[in-house]
C-alpha cells in the first residue's frame, strides 16, 4: 500500500527533549489521531514531517516518496498538504479577502469559489482583520485557506485547543465533509480526546517523547478495559495482562488486556482519555 504519509523511527534530539524512534503511517481514507500531553513531542513530529525542522534520525515518507528538510521533493508535494497549526499564521493587518489573494498567488490549484464558500459558512467577512478575529475565527480562517487548495491530506496541530464546544463541532463538520473523498486523509494531532472519539479512525499516543500505543481505535478500546479491585486481586493477576495501576484509599483501578483477565472478573469499558491518563500517571506495573 502507498500511504499518503509515512514515519518510521524518527528522532529529533534538544537539549531538554528527546523524540525518539516515533513512527506512525496515514493512509488514503482514514483519520489519524495523534495524542499526548503538551510537550509530548506532537508538535515537533510534525514539524519534522514538514520539513520545518531537519530530523536527526529516522524516514519520512509523503505520498510515497522519501522527503527530506529543503528537499526539492518536499516543496513540489507541499499544495498537495492542507496545514493548520496551532496559530493563525497570517499577519495581523491581512483582511480575509487578503488572505485569499495569498492563496491565488501560493497554489497552482487554488479554488477562490471554495474559499468564498467555506469564509461565508464560517462567518469571515471578507473585510475582516486578522487582528480582529477571535482564536476560533482565526482557527476557522487557517482551515478554509488549507482546504482551499484541494489538498488530498490535512495535517492538523492541536487546531481545536482553544475553542468552544459549537467551533470544535464547526470544525469537525468540515473534517467530515473533507474525509467523504476516500482518497483523503487526516492526521489530527491533538490532545483533547473526545475530537478523537468523534473521527479518529486510529491513534498513536506520544509521551515524553516516544509511543507508548497505536493502533486502530476501536481495537485498542475493545483490547483494554478498567479493573477495580483489590491490591490482593491484582496481586493474582498475570502481570503481563495489567499495563497500569492506580492506587487509592478504598482499592485499586488498573487498566488491563481484557484477554489477560479470568471471565468471572467485571472489567469496565475504557476510554481513550482513560487511556491517556493510565498510561502517563498510573503506576507502571514490572
Amino acid at each position: 500500500m502507498t500511504y499518503l504519509m509515512e514515519i518510521n523511527n524518527l528522532g529529533k534530539r534538544y537539549d531538554d527533549f528527546e523524540l525518539s524512534g516515533v513512527s506512525l503511517a496515514v493512509e488514503p481514507g482514514c483519520v489519524v489521531g495523534f495524542i499526548g500531553s503538551n510537550g509530548a513531542g506532537k508538535t515537533t513530529t510534525i514539524k519534522a514531517i514538514l520539513g520545518i525542522i531537519a530530523a536527526d534520525a529516522g524516514t519520512v515518507s509523503l505520498f510515497g516518496q522519501p522527503v527530506t528538510c529543503g528537499s526539492a521533493e518536499m516543496d513540489a508535494i507541499k499544495s498537495r498538504i492542507g496545514i493548520v497549526l496551532d496559530t493563525c499564521a497570517f499577519p495581523d493587518t491581512c483582511r480575509v479577502c487578503d488572505v485569499g489573494a495569498i492563496g491565488r498567488a501560493a497554489y497552482r490549484e487554488w479554488d477562490a469559489a471554495q474559499f468564498a464558500a467555506l469564509c461565508d459558512r464560517f462567518n469571515l467577512a471578507p473585510k475582516k482583520k486578522v487582528s480582529e478575529l477571535s482564536r476560533g475565527m482565526g482557527m476557522k480562517l487557517t482551515l478554509a485557506f488549507a482546504l482551499s487548495h484541494n489538498p488530498e491530506l490535512l495535517v492538523l496541530d492541536e487546531a481545536t485547543a482553544g475553542l468552544d464546544p459549537i467551533a470544535r463541532d464547526e470544525v469537525l463538520d468540515l473534517l467530515y465533509d473533507f474525509m467523504q473523498d476516500e482518497t483523503h486523509a487526516i492526521l489530527l494531532s491533538s490532545h483533547i480526546t473526545s475530537d478523537l472519539d468523534k473521527i479518529a479512525d486510529s491513534v498513536t499516543f506520544v509521551h515524553r517523547g516516544r509511543v507508548l500505543l497505536s493502533g486502530e481505535r476501536d481495537e485498542l478500546l475493545d483490547r483494554h478495559g478498567i479493573l477495580r479491585c483489590t491490591a490482593e486481586q491484582l496481586k493474582a493477576l498475570d502481570p503481563a495482562a495489567v499495563r497500569a495501576v492506580k492506587t487509592g484509599a478504598f482499592g485499586c483501578e488498573a487498566l488491563v488486556r481484557r484477554d489477560g483477565i479470568p471471565e468471572n472478573w467485571p472489567v469496565e469499558p475504557v476510554s481513550i482519555e482513560q487511556l491517556m491518563l493510565f498510561l502517563t500517571r498510573g503506576e507502571e506495573v514490572k
